[in-house]
């Protein structure tokens, strides 16, 4: 088996504007179980797009955007229903970034042997492959971009922003997440951005440069999420999976407490995940959970447990769909930091 054979077949992102979920959430609403949370989270979306104070913040983790869900974030962002993105590394660096400079996730399987898979430079999630090769030249923009920039700690926004600057003159796909956040003032957080393609890179660049370097503070970025959240007031938040960037988003509100501001609770929440609440991880933890920490309110929150590949096309259709996005204004929140 050679691997052209494993890499032909392309991941196509799903288009939410292409097609109109509302007729199916509709029927959802009165079904039960998660077709119903489904709905209801579809409907509490709605809500936060139709709330003029509210800051909405999506939160990344997993690989749906590997997936086929990519777009769905992009437009989200584009039609101002997302404020402020918080993500893992992988899902900006190792995913978006990756499409942004021409290369393609592929549609794989589950039965070819791993150890094939390593010998021919294949990376696996799940049923989706990766060319290791094309991967690596991430490692090389960030180790690139890193070399051309002020040797000072950075933020992750700041270094993301500064790759949504670079992929205005270099992309070869122009919709990415982050040229498009770039673009419509929307700050991207990666709190554990060197677990990612970009650690790689910024890695490389360190070594070269033990005394005089760029590195990413991720404290830095806690106090600036928690200045938009202080700035904000109300805020919605509209997570897939956990991880860091679910709890690092929640914890603004603990955060700007200690630093001597009164703020309320995050006032919307959605969260899809197939966690398991029973080991008491954080990643797992219900939103009703999350209130007893002082973090989420309870009264407009939903738990959707379903793969995210399955339910955030209808729920992002449904609200694109409803059109209250076009009353809204981009908030920019990524001009709070400009000097």
């Amino acid at each position: 088996m050679e691997k052209r054979e494993l890499l032909k077949e392309t991941i196509k992102h799903v288009d939410i504007t292409a097609y109109d979920s509302t007729p199916l959430i509709d029927a959802m609403r009165d079904m039960s179980f998660t077709s119903r949370d489904t709905a209801r989270a579809a409907d509490i979306l709605t809500m936060m797009t139709r709330d003029p104070g509210c800051t909405n913040i999506l939160t990344l983790a997993g690989s749906t955007s590997a997936a086929g869900c990519m777009q769905v974030y992009v437009e989200m962002v584009r039609h101002k229903i997302i404020d402020v993105v918080v993500a893992t590394g992988a899902s900006i660096i190792d995913m978006d970034l990756f499409e942004a400079l021409g290369f393609k996730h592929y549609k794989g399987r589950t039965d070819v042997p791993d150890t094939l898979l390593r010998e021919l430079y294949i990376d696996r999630i799940y049923d989706t492959f990766i060319d290791e090769e094309e991967l690596q030249v991430c490692d090389n923009v960030t180790y690139s971009l890193a070399n051309t920039l002020e040797k000072r700690p950075y933020s992750s926004r700041e270094f993301i922003w500064e790759l949504g600057r670079w992929l205005v003159q270099n992309a070869v796909k122009k919709n990415s997440l982050i040229q498009t956040c770039y673009e419509c003032g929307v700050p991207i957080f990666c709190p554990a951005f060197s677990d990612s393609s970009a650690g790689f890179g910024l890695a490389k660049h360190q070594w070269e440069h033990p005394d005089h370097h760029l590195s990413i503070d991720s404290v830095k970025d806690f106090v600036e999420l928690t200045r938009i959240k202080i700035a904000a007031g109300d805020t919605g938040l509209f997570m897939v999976g956990g991880g860091v960037p679910k709890n690092f988003t929640q914890d603004t509100v603990v955060c700007a407490e200690i630093l001597g501001h009164e703020v309320p609770m995050h006032k919307y929440a959605i969260q899809v995940t197939v966690a398991d609440v029973r080991d008491g991880a954080c990643s797992s933890s219900t939103l009703k959970e999350a209130c007893s920490w002082g973090k989420v309110d309870v009264t407009y929150e939903q738990m959707v447990y379903a793969e995210g590949t399955t339910v955030i096309p209808l729920i992002a259709s449904y609200v694109y769909h409803g059109n209250e996005w076009k009353k809204r204004d981009y908030k920019r929140w990524a001009h709070l930091f400009q000097k």
